[in-house]
């Protein structure tokens, strides 16, 4: 059902690669309820994945950006800028970690891959956001959001250098947040979603486990990509104009449950 919450906003996307990608389910739903928006991802991604097929059935622009590039960022920008003006509301859903990706072990990182990681899965972050306020080119109450997980908070061993990439994107989310808010009342949130079977998510070592236990903790089961969807558009919608620098948790209660009597029994 759709309920018109986003008629005549304009967004941009960040990160939809095939039709398990949570961004994807995001641009989906956002379409449904009345948003125009523009879809972008790295150049190489739209090579390997499924994007173009977004692209046609939202009836979006697909615009190649490397979100760790400011050319490229400003290149997309633009585009934005002749095809809407200002916008209303952005979603970062970019994580990588070569370390992850080639199995190098948390306790004997290469450190030039830790940058990587930190440049695409966070700082990345902070550029979009950087270029977005000195353009001036988010409306007011305008909404930012980007995608992490309760690892940035917790210890969960195989997730890897990405924890603390994840933990520096909640960070550049409460600080831009402020400068934001001052100046264009923008709000901008991190939403820290239950372990999801995405693409990159399942390149995590051990994932189907950390699914499992995912499952058995939450009270209300792990929330999947349709229910992070679902509050993304609440999240770009008027009806949350007040709640910015929040790191807010779509986990089903994971992240407040001690331990689960289930678990117990399995054990």
């Amino acid at each position: 059902m759709s309920y018109g919450l986003l008629k005549g906003k304009k967004g941009i996307i960040f990160g939809a690669l095939d039709e398990n990608s949570i961004a994807w389910k995001v641009a989906e739903k956002a379409h449904a309820e009345g948003a125009s928006l523009i879809l972008t991802n790295a150049p190489v991604a739209l090579r390997m994945g499924k994007i173009k097929e977004l692209a046609e059935k939202t009836g979006a622009p697909l615009v190649p950006a490397d979100a760790t590039s400011i050319d490229d960022l400003n290149k997309l920008f633009d585009t934005a800028e002749a095809e809407f003006g200002k916008i209303d509301f952005v979603l970062h859903s970019i994580g990588m970690s070569p370390n992850v990706r080639k199995g190098r072990p948390y306790t004997d990182l290469n450190y030039d891959w830790l940058h990587k990681t930190y440049d695409i899965s966070a700082i990345s972050f902070h550029k979009v956001m950087q270029v977005l306020y000195n353009r001036d080119l988010m409306n007011e109450w305008g909404s930012i959001l980007a995608l992490t997980y309760i690892a940035a908070q917790r210890a969960f061993p195989e997730y890897n250098d990405m924890a603390e990439a994840k933990a520096l994107l909640e960070s550049f989310a409460r600080s831009f947040g402020y400068h934001f808010g001052k100046k264009a009342k923008v709000r901008v949130n991190t939403i820290s979603q239950s372990p999801t079977p995405t693409t990159a998510g399942t390149g995590v070592s051990g994932f189907d486990k950390m699914l499992t236990y995912g499952e058995m903790m939450s009270p209300l089961g792990n929330a999947t990509a349709e229910d992070c969807a679902d509050y993304c558009v609440a999240m770009f919608s008027d009806l949350t104009r007040r709640v910015t620098m929040q790191n807010l948790y779509n986990d089903g209660g994971f992240s407040s449950v001690g331990i689960a009597p289930e678990l117990l029994e399995a054990l």
